[in-house]
């Protein structure tokens, strides 16, 4: 018979596991000299806040104590006003661990810890002080003191003893944005002929750079915690992660142009292809390091600039002038994009040798994330609903240890609340944690009452600890090694007030199952969703954005922050359409998932074009003025009426004022205005045309049309 092959560890997680394992015996170590009741939580929280990376565990260790603190407070304040009505004092801690969790889902950066762990830190204080209230005091001190001694023996050793910087992932998940940046670049310079069928490669280069901009900018977050010059790049990193946000739906709009024109004549005309041609060249003479010549730059954009001057009249054919001139407005813009993130690339290289170097550019504060408030709020009912069934049933039947199963629902609630269905999460944990009983048993009832000293201590948990800690250090891993230490962590913390016996372990161990079930239970009727479902919810909230933006109520902050925030859903539809199909094709091969992809690059668009035409519209011609007006009212209309959920066509109402004001700006009349705004509105209305009516007739033979009629 085969044995099963042991797992075999990285020289990485070695390490970490190594480094985490010092940092708790020193936290537990140091909490038993002090006389703290419970210095397990000191080795927890070492385990807890721990991570691969320096700068992470710094981060965490700030989120947490600042949580811990204001948990603590909270309970501090609750416990003593509601102690004499123990289910008055539970329902206001399950109110506020609900509370706690929907801020926290309102801030999707590391961050939100603090909201987060200020709900489940009062659970754990004020749960077990509601039959003791006087002691309250004294265990929330205590608390606070223990899980300070972890934070700062974990951050410690991870700072000191061999760091990993944030430098090399930070740095490699920005180079590969830039590399997929540069791929469909290249592809786009290509043509659409060359990327058929269905324009698969751009359909991959769409899915790898929202992904990465999404990556980057929850990795960054912990930048300025870092040991290395890195957090120097702080505001950099900021600056390109935008600049890459706004060069997306450039792409978008220069990939739909080169279609609209291949598709009006056959083929790409000869005109625009040395342009692209020209581009190309431009594009291999950069790198990712270094900024192209000026001259080159500038020859470049006159040459774009003869696009919709040069080869065709608008007498000949408007539509075709038009779509010139929107091409080259997106062409200078991906030129000028490019080049700023050349340089911004730069400028993170020159703060690594440790010169601050100022972020170019307006500094953005605006929110740049998806927030989904609805649910957040039935995250935050399922926690609270889920933590009262447990109060209510520990209270009814006086257990012992139903303050245990309380503290379990409210941490699984609130960690897995990120999730569209944590239910598989918490039945994993749940599996996880009842594997770790038989272990536990064997510490509490047998190991631990021959530890004498420290050194004793470090060798009986050695064997388990290093082992969990390499699988905490493997993400594919990382929860069940989480669930495993915490079920035998949590359970040695008994031992700590001398009541390690079989019965007490017995009871706290059905009361951690318990909890975790009943957390599984009451998200599964409330808060799972699917992933289809979600995506669907995902669509609308930006439906409803563009709304916003063609009525004008949203503020020039609001405006400036949707390219990012649409890019971010972009990034959070990808996964959740794979996994709500697999992959159905079309009768053209196409995949819903690439066309769900492309729905949303065209809101995307859509955005910066309502903007656009809010900006310049107070500078066409009255007519087109006239126009623009009625336009926006009506795609403001249309998409509300989306975001709500209705599936409502696309008015034919729309199409007239949309080639009224195209033609206008296209008119002689028009030519007086500003060159710049001109291109501009052109671009905008030609972007909205292609993407609300993109097979209606061109609007030169729609008029010529109307002409032979009249």
């Amino acid at each position: 018979m085969k044995l099963p092959a042991l797992p075999r560890f990285s020289q990485a997680e070695m390490l970490f596991s190594a480094k985490s394992f010092t940092s708790s015996m020193m936290a537990i170590t140091i909490a038993q000299w002090a006389g703290l009741p419970r210095p397990f939580w000191a080795m927890m929280t070492a385990y807890i806040v721990a991570n691969p990376l320096a700068g992470a565990v710094r981060s965490k260790a700030v989120f947490r104590f600042c949580g811990t603190l204001l948990g603590c407070t909270a309970t501090l304040l609750m416990v003593p006003a509601l102690s004499s009505a123990p289910e008055l004092l539970a329902i206001a801690l399950a109110l506020w661990v609900a509370v706690c969790l929907y801020v926290s889902l309102l801030d999707r950066t590391p961050r939100a810890y603090v909201f987060m762990l200020a709900g489940y830190t009062a659970a754990l204080i004020g749960f077990p002080s509601v039959e003791t209230p006087l002691l309250l005091f004294d265990t929330a001190s205590a608390r606070v003191e223990e899980i300070l001694i972890g934070i700062t023996c974990a951050t410690l050793i991870h700072s000191i003893v061999l760091p990993t910087g944030m430098a090399a992932p930070v740095l490699g998940l920005l180079d590969r944005t830039m590399r997929d940046a540069r791929q469909w670049f290249t592809d786009l310079m290509r043509g659409p002929a060359a990327t058929a069928p269905a324009g698969a490669p751009l359909q991959t280069d769409r899915q790898r750079l929202a992904t990465d901009i999404t990556q980057l900018r929850m990795l960054s977050t912990h930048v300025p915690f870092d040991t290395t010059h890195l957090r120097l790049t702080a505001s950099t990193l900021h600056a390109m992660q935008n600049q890459m946000a706004s060069l997306t739906s450039v792409f978008s709009a220069v990939e739909d142009r080169l279609r609209a024109l291949q598709d009006a004549d056959g083929a790409l005309p000869q005109d625009v292809q040395v342009v692209l041609n020209r581009m190309q060249q431009w594009l291999d003479a950069s790198t990712d390091a270094h900024l192209t010549h000026g001259n080159d730059t500038t020859d470049l954009l006159a040459t774009i600039d003869a696009l919709g001057h040069d080869g065709t009249s608008i007498e000949d054919s408007p539509w075709a002038h038009a779509l010139r001139l929107a091409l080259a407005a997106r062409l200078t813009a991906l030129v000028q994009g490019w080049q700023a993130c050349l340089g911004l690339r730069h400028d993170v290289n020159v703060g690594l040798d440790g010169t601050l170097v100022s972020a170019r550019g307006p500094d953005r504060t605006v929110p740049v994330m998806h927030l989904d408030r609805g649910m957040a709020v039935l995250s935050a009912a399922a926690a609270f609903i889920a933590i009262g069934l447990v109060c209510g049933f520990w209270m009814l039947t006086e257990w012992p240890m139903g303050s245990v199963a309380a503290m379990m629902c409210a941490i699984l609630c609130c960690f897995f609340a990120t999730m569209d269905d944590p239910v598989p999460a918490i039945h994993l944990f749940l599996t996880f944690t009842a594997w770790s009983l038989p272990i536990a048993a064997v510490y509490v009832l047998v190991l631990m009452p021959l530890v004498q000293d420290p050194i004793t201590l470090a060798l009986v948990c050695a064997p388990v600890f290093l082992v969990m800690g390499c699988f905490m250090a493997r993400p594919a891993t990382g929860l069940q090694g989480m669930a495993l230490l915490l079920g035998v962590a949590g359970a040695l913390s008994g031992h700590d007030t001398a009541t390690g016996d079989f019965v007490s372990f017995i009871n706290s161990s059905a009361a951690q199952l318990m909890g975790i079930v009943v957390a599984a239970r009451t998200t599964k009727l409330l808060r799972s969703v699917g992933a289809d479902w979600m995506a669907r919810r995902i669509q609308r909230s930006t439906w409803r954005e563009l709304g916003e933006l063609a009525s004008g109520r949203a503020d020039a902050a609001h405006a400036q922050g949707y390219a990012a925030r649409t890019l971010d859903r972009i990034g959070l539809l990808a996964p959740r359409i794979a996994q709500a199909s697999a992959a159905p094709t079309d009768a053209t091969g196409s995949t819903h998932d690439d066309a769900a992809a492309r729905d949303a690059l065209r809101d995307l668009r859509v955005g910066a074009d309502l903007v656009t035409l809010q900006t310049c519209r107070d500078r066409l011609p009255p007519q087109a003025t006239v126009a623009v007006n009625r336009l926006l009212t009506d795609v403001s209309s249309f998409f509300r009426q989306r975001g709500a959920g209705r599936a409502v066509p696309r008015p034919a109402s729309m199409l007239a004022p949309l080639d009224t004001a195209l033609m206008s700006v296209l008119s002689d009349e028009a030519k007086a205005i500003d060159p710049g705004a001109r291109r501009q509105a052109v671009s905008a209305l030609v972007g909205l045309r292609r993407v609300l009516f993109p097979q209606a007739t061109p609007p030169s033979i729609i008029l010529a049309q109307q002409e032979r009629a009249t």
